[in-house]
């Protein structure tokens, strides 16, 4: 792998996992990641990937994600993943994407109006994607998830379209938040950028429980730098 991979994640007021989603890509990449505020108007220069962590930013006033999505640097975020750059959002950062409008759809409360807190079994649909290549296509993996605001709506065509154009990236195997279809992660045309409600970055190593998640994050380096 080349030196120097350069990965950045983003901040917000609220972000509580920032810290877990950094730790990860230096695990995975072996070099240290640049912690974007979201007041900055710039993102540094040649970046090779770009997460959104998950967290109540804004305190989830609004929508969740509402006020996120026009933070200063959401501007250059929504510029990068237009000119291809690797753009992953989790929990709290999909619901950021969905309401930049780098993703379709939308986030709503949970089925049921409960916070879920656990560990849930995940699908993999499509593994011909920068994420997603280190899984076989339909491999079942376990992942935590943490939200109120998981479940996935998007109306009937869009779905349609989603799933006709390999958009779904992931599905839930077990009934988790009223998802429509049960899905758990999307991605934009262009394929660059994926939203997922479940927590790769807290499904690493095994002190944490299990590996499922590092998978994700060794098949976009190795897809952006090689191995």
């Amino acid at each position: 792998m080349k030196k120097n991979f350069r990965a950045a994640v983003i901040t917000f007021p609220g972000s509580n996992c920032d810290r877990d989603m950094a730790v990860a890509l230096e695990e995975v990449t072996g070099e240290d990641v640049f912690r974007v505020w979201h007041g900055d108007a710039e993102l540094p220069a040649d970046l090779d990937f770009i997460a959104l962590p998950g967290g109540f930013s804004y305190g989830d006033y609004l929508r969740s994600g509402a006020m996120a999505a026009r933070s200063p640097i959401m501007r250059a975020v929504v510029e990068a993943a237009g000119r291809g750059v690797p753009v992953l959002g989790v929990c709290n950062g999909f619901q950021v994407l969905t309401e930049a409008g780098l993703l379709p759809g939308a986030l709503m409360r949970n089925a049921g109006i409960r916070f879920v807190c656990r560990e849930v079994a995940l699908t993999v649909e499509n593994n011909q994607t920068l994420f997603t290549a280190g899984y076989m296509k339909g491999q079942r993996i376990r992942i935590p998830v943490a939200h109120h605001d998981g479940n996935y709506f998007a109306d009937e065509a869009t779905l349609d379209r989603l799933e006709g154009e390999g958009r779904v990236a992931f599905r839930y195997a077990e009934e988790v938040n009223g998802s429509a279809r049960q899905i758990a992660g999307v991605l934009n045309e262009a394929g660059n950028v994926l939203g997922m409600m479940p927590h790769p970055e807290r499904m690493i190593e095994q002190a944490q429980g299990g590996i499922d998640g590092r998978a994700l994050f060794e098949s976009a380096v190795r897809g952006l730098v090689g191995a």
